[in-house]
């Protein structure tokens, strides 16, 4: 039976924050080195070591900021060890990932200028497990403050202006690598580092508290209770962090990347569609506390999380990506939107060679390939500060392995010039979903239709083929009066665009 879709053209909703479609880079395997840094003397065109071709995709799909340096990497990290001379920076075992050794290269001049390359804001992760309010305070100081001593340092490192940094992460997993603490420990904590982390003239903060994992809602309970409010009544956090992986069988990840059959796609689907229950329940807690929402719910570290490539370092976190992974992607995306007024920062995992990256590059340098999850970031850069539209859908209900999630995902949104978006994914890896859809309120005309599929549903892209899977034009949309037809083929995503 055909999937019909009405979108309400005329009602337009609350404004998508463009920092839903944020990424995440963490000093984690070939993410930074050999992945975006390459370094300036490097034969891999550069700019101050900072992979050109790679920067341009990030650029494509208007990247609205990414997080750095963590992940658990953050909490082991000290800013100080990251600026002034590359040679004279000191050696650290990165003890979390692999046990190689971090030469702190890439540090907070570096990477600012990567986010100034891309066009996007930082999201810098504080270090409160093995760190101190005086460490974090004063690396706010440095990034921001217009004058003083730690602005003459930054000055004599090379960067007169502040960068006035704007999001700021407290912390990263504090229930887990962050510092193994309770909800109640770290509640106290974030408050007493939260009070140093300081605005500056011209420079106002948005202070991330690291939140829970999957379903924990008693640790978003607590943050709530306890750190929601200062002392003199205003918000001491302006988000809450959640994080949700989607781990076939939980960790350690066994699930391959690719070579799965229908059920391991449904598995996948299944597991991501539960971030809608786990987001649902986050979001009733923090009503409870703050009905107005003033505080964000931050989904800044989301994915596929599979086995590690073999013969790779299972440290690194490398893994292929499938048709599976976009459709995940442009699932995850569409709950997102939907619940936009309390999720307002999201962060893919990870930005490249890692997880679920948008790029993965050849070891050594060379040859670069985007993944499919990078063509569908670029397909919801349209609803980037457009205004949510609400979709109605009588999509049938698919069920595996006791856990349901819709065979047809969509939504909507209206842009500054009128256009009306409308993102959707078939989750079916084996029948095709007819569409039909109308748009309430006015005549569709479509001015671009596109289309995201793969016949084979374990095609990768590769160096040899690094287009394999592509965006192309979807040109079996038809559109009859007021009513638009379109057959997306199994396992597909597709991005409607109405003048």
């Amino acid at each position: 039976m055909p999937t019909h879709l009405t979108v309400h053209a005329a009602e337009p909703g609350p404004v998508i924050d463009r920092h839903i479609f944020g990424n995440f880079a963490e000093h984690l395997g070939r993410c930074i080195y050999d992945g975006l840094w390459v370094g300036p003397d490097s034969k891999v065109p550069n700019v101050r070591g900072w992979r050109s071709d790679l920067v341009a995709a990030l650029r494509q799909i208007r990247l609205p900021n990414l997080r750095w340096p963590g992940g658990c990497f953050a909490d082991d990290y000290h800013w100080r060890e990251g600026i002034g001379p590359r040679e004279k920076r000191p050696r650290r075992i990165n003890a979390h990932w692999g046990g190689v050794v971090e030469t702190n290269a890439v540090g907070t001049h570096e990477f600012l200028d990567l986010c100034e390359q891309i066009g996007c804001e930082p999201y810098l992760a504080g270090n409160v497990g093995s760190g101190s309010p005086a460490e974090l305070r004063d690396w706010v100081e440095y990034c921001n403050a217009a004058a003083g001593s730690l602005a003459d340092l930054r000055a004599a490192n090379g960067r007169r202006e502040p960068w006035k940094v704007r999001l700021w992460g407290v912390g990263n997993e504090n229930w887990g690598c962050g510092g193994n603490m309770t909800a109640e420990y770290y509640a106290n904590e974030y408050r007493r580092f939260a009070t140093y982390v300081r605005d500056f003239p011209n420079a106002p903060l948005y202070r991330v508290a690291g939140g829970a994992r999957n379903d924990d809602f008693h640790w978003t309970d607590v943050q709530m209770r306890e750190a929601f409010k200062g002392p003199i009544g205003g918000p001491m956090l302006q988000g809450l962090s959640l994080h949700y992986y989607v781990v076939p069988g939980d960790f350690p990840p066994k699930h391959p990347a690719t070579g799965y059959n229908h059920d391991g796609w449904k598995t996948v689907m299944a597991l991501g569609w539960k971030i809608d229950d786990h987001i649902r329940g986050h979001r009733a807690v923090m009503d409870r506390y703050d009905p107005a929402a003033k505080t964000a719910l931050v989904v800044d570290e989301w994915g596929s999380w599979y086995a590690v490539e073999p013969g790779t370092n299972p440290g690194f976190l490398y893994q292929q990506q499938t048709i599976r992974d976009a459709v995940l992607a442009s699932l995850t995306l569409n709950i997102f939107i939907n619940h936009c007024e309390r999720v307002r920062i999201a962060n893919l995992a990870q930005t490249v060679n890692v997880l679920q990256a948008v790029a993965l590059t050849e070891e050594g340098g060379g040859r670069l390939v985007l993944t499919p999850t990078w063509d569908v970031m670029g397909f919801y850069a349209a609803h980037q500060d457009a205004r949510r539209l609400p979709v109605h859908s009588d999509a049938a209900t698919l069920k595996h392995e006791g856990m349901t999630y819709p065979a047809v995902s969509a939504t909507a949104s209206l842009a500054a010039d009128n256009s009306v978006t409308v993102t959707l994914c078939n989750t079916d890896p084996a029948a095709p979903a007819e569409i039909t859809l109308a748009l309430t309120g006015r005549t569709p005309v479509v001015s671009e239709a596109r289309l995201l599929a793969s016949a084979d549903l374990n095609t990768c892209n590769t160096f040899d083929h690094p287009r394999a899977i592509a965006s192309r034009p979807f040109d079996s949309i038809r559109v009859n009066g007021t009513q638009v037809t379109a057959t997306l083929p199994p396992g597909a995503i597709a991005s409607l665009r109405f003048a």
